[in-house]
C-alpha cells in the first residue's frame, strides 16, 4: 500500500511538472493552445485520400534531407489545394498584449498558366464562377453578388477597367480560377476568425483605417477582393478606395535603383548558366521536344513547366499531341516534369549559396519595407498613452495584392531565405504589439509626481502561411527568448530596415537606394 501512495504520488507531481513546462513553453514561444485548424479530407498526391493533421510551426522551413526533396510533392505543395488543413497562428500573443495593427503581402491564388506548350490543347478549365463547382466555398455566392456592387467603390483610374470577377468560360491566359478565389476567401475568413477577437478593424471603420493595393492584373485584383471579403463580409464598398501599385515590387515612387538591376542581370545569368550545365535537363528539353516534335529551343522558350504545373495543380493528364504522318500520338511525362522541378528546387540552393539574390532582394524590397515601418510608427503614436487618437485613425489593416516575384525578394530581404517559394495565395503578415503598461512579470511602478506611468512596449510579429517565422528573421534571430518580453522588438526591425539592411550589399544606409 505504501508502495502504491508513493507511486501515485510522482504520478501527480509529475503531472504537475509537466503542466508547467508546457505552460512556459506557450508563452516562451507563442505556441497557442487553441490555433485556428481545418481538418478536412484530401486527395493525396498518389490519388489516394487521407486526412490531413496540423502542421508545425516550422513546417514551413524544409526539413534538413538527408536525400534530395521529392520535386513531385513539392509541386503539391505549391499548388496549395484548398481542401487540405489550414492553420492560422496570426493573432497570438501573451496575454494582455494589443494588437495595434496589420500589414498583410498576398500571393494571388490559382490562375491558368501564362505559356502555352505548343502542338497542344490548351487545359480546359472554366474561368468563370459557380457554387456548384468545386472547389466552393460558403460564401463564394454572396462574394459574388457583392462583387456586382463594386461600382459604389473608389478605384484609381487605372484599375476602374480590370474585372472584379473572372469571367470566361475558357479560362484565358494568366486568368485566376475559381481555385485561386477560393484560396482567398479562405484565407481571408481564416484572418477574421483570429482577429476579430482583438477587434482590429471596428465595425465602424473608416476609410483611413482599411488600406487595400494590388498591381494591375485582374489575378492580383480580383485576388485581393477576394481576401478583403473573407476577412470583411459584406463590406460596404462606399468605404474603400482599391489603390494601383504600377511596379511588382510595390517601390511606389522609388523604383529607380541601378544597383538593383545590376545585381538582378548578374542574378538572371546566374541561372543560365546553372540549367545549361545541367546534363540531365537539357536532355529532358531534348526528349520532350521530340515527343512534340518541336525544336528543344522552341519548347525551352515556351515554359513548359508553367502549364504542366497548372495540368498538375487541376488533376488534368499531360498533354499529348499526334507526331508526324504515322499519326503516332506522343505524351509529355510525370517523370519529365520531375527533372524540371528538380532542377528549380536544385536553383533555390544555388541562388542562397551565390547570395546575388540577397542583394537584389534587399534593394528591390527597402522602399516597401520602409513603408510598413513607417506605417507602424504612425499607428503606434496614435496609440501613445495620453494621446488623442485622429478622428479618422489610422491604417490598422492594409492588404498588398501582389506576385512570386514579389514576395520571393521580400522573404528573401527578411532573411527567409531557407523559406519555401511563395504557392499560390501565400501570405507573408506582419503584426504590430504592445503590451501592458506593467510589463508581465515586473510589478507595476508608481509614477512619480507630476510624472506619466510608462507605456506599453512595442512588439513586432512575421508570419508566413500562418507560421510564426519572426525569429528565423535576419533582425530577430538573436533575440533572447527568455526575455521578460517573448516577443521581438519593433525597433529591431525599424533599425533593419533603415540601416542595418543593407550590410549585406556593403553599403552602410537607406541613400543607397538610389545609387
Amino acid at each position: 500500500m505504501l508502495a502504491r501512495n508513493r507511486f501515485l504520488l510522482l504520478v501527480v507531481v509529475g503531472g504537475a511538472v509537466l503542466a508547467i513546462i508546457s505552460l512556459s513553453l506557450q508563452f516562451l514561444n507563442l505556441i497557442p493552445t487553441t490555433p485556428i485548424v481545418e481538418e478536412r479530407p484530401f486527395q493525396a498526391a498518389d490519388g489516394g485520400a487521407g486526412v490531413a493533421l496540423g502542421k508545425s510551426r516550422k513546417r514551413v522551413f524544409p526539413v534538413p534531407h538527408t536525400q534530395e526533396p521529392n520535386p513531385i510533392s513539392e509541386a503539391y505543395g505549391y499548388c496549395n489545394i484548398p481542401n487540405h488543413t489550414e492553420q492560422a497562428w496570426e493573432g497570438h500573443s501573451p496575454a494582455d498584449y494589443k494588437l495595434l495593427s496589420v500589414q498583410v503581402m498576398i500571393r494571388h491564388g490559382d490562375r491558368y498558366p501564362l505559356y502555352s506548350i505548343p502542338k497542344t490543347k490548351r487545359p480546359a478549365i472554366d474561368c468563370t464562377l459557380s457554387v456548384n463547382r468545386n472547389p466552393s466555398h460558403p460564401l463564394l455566392n454572396s462574394f459574388i453578388g457583392h462583387m456586382g456592387l463594386g461600382g459604389r467603390g473608389h478605384w484609381e483610374t487605372s484599375l476602374s477597367s480590370v474585372p472584379r470577377l473572372p469571367n470566361h468560360s475558357a479560362c484565358e491566359m494568366g486568368e485566376l480560377t475559381q481555385t485561386g478565389v477560393v484560396q482567398h476567401l479562405r484565407n481571408g475568413q481564416l484572418l477574421h476568425q483570429t482577429y476579430k477577437r482583438h477587434n482590429l478593424i471596428p465595425s465602424d471603420w473608416s476609410p483611413r483605417q482599411v488600406w487595400v493595393e494590388t498591381t494591375g492584373k485582374s489575378r492580383t485584383l480580383q485576388s485581393g477582393l477576394a481576401f478583403l471579403y473573407g476577412l470583411l463580409p459584406d463590406f460596404d464598398w462606399t468605404k474603400l478606395t482599391v489603390r494601383h501599385q504600377w511596379s511588382t515590387l510595390f517601390c511606389g515612387s522609388a523604383c529607380d535603383c541601378p544597383a538593383r538591376n545590376r545585381y538582378l542581370e548578374e542574378e538572371q545569368r546566374r541561372q543560365y548558366r546553372l540549367r545549361v550545365s545541367d546534363t540531365e535537363l537539357e536532355r529532358t528539353y531534348a526528349d520532350m521536344a521530340r515527343t512534340l516534335g518541336l525544336p528543344t529551343r522552341q519548347l525551352r522558350a515556351a515554359n513548359p513547366i508553367d502549364s504542366l504545373l497548372c495540368h498538375l495543380c487541376h488533376g488534368i493528364s499531360f498533354p499529348c499531341t499526334t507526331v508526324g504522318e504515322s499519326g503516332t500520338k506522343g505524351c509529355l511525362t510525370m517523370a519529365q516534369f520531375a527533372v524540371i522541378r528538380r532542377q528549380q528546387l536544385d536553383d533555390e540552393v544555388e541562388r542562397r549559396r551565390v547570395g546575388l539574390y540577397r542583394k537584389y532582394a534587399v534593394l528591390a524590397m527597402y522602399p516597401y519595407l520602409n513603408r510598413t515601418a513607417t506605417k507602424m510608427e504612425r499607428v503606434a503614436k496614435d496609440n501613445e498613452a495620453g494621446r488623442q487618437p485622429r478622428a479618422e485613425g489610422e491604417e490598422v489593416f492594409t492588404l498588398s495584392s501582389a506576385h512570386d516575384v514579389t514576395m520571393a525578394p521580400l522573404l528573401s530581404a527578411l532573411g527567409l531565405e531557407e523559406a519555401r517559394f511563395p504557392r499560390f495565395a501565400a501570405r507573408v503578415v506582419f503584426e504590430l504589439w504592445k503590451s501592458p503598461p506593467a510589463t508581465q512579470g515586473q510589478p507595476k511602478k508608481k509614477a512619480g509626481k507630476g510624472a506619466k506611468a510608462k507605456d506599453g512596449e512595442l512588439f513586432i510579429r512575421v508570419l508566413y502561411n500562418g507560421n510564426d517565422v519572426t525569429f528565423h528573421t535576419t533582425f530577430c534571430r538573436s533575440h533572447n527568448l527568455s526575455a521578460s518580453q517573448p516577443l521581438c522588438p519593433l525597433k529591431n526591425f525599424l533599425s533593419f530596415v533603415r540601416r542595418d539592411m543593407f550590410s549585406v550589399t556593403s553599403k552602410t544606409s537607406s541613400n543607397s537606394y538610389d545609387s
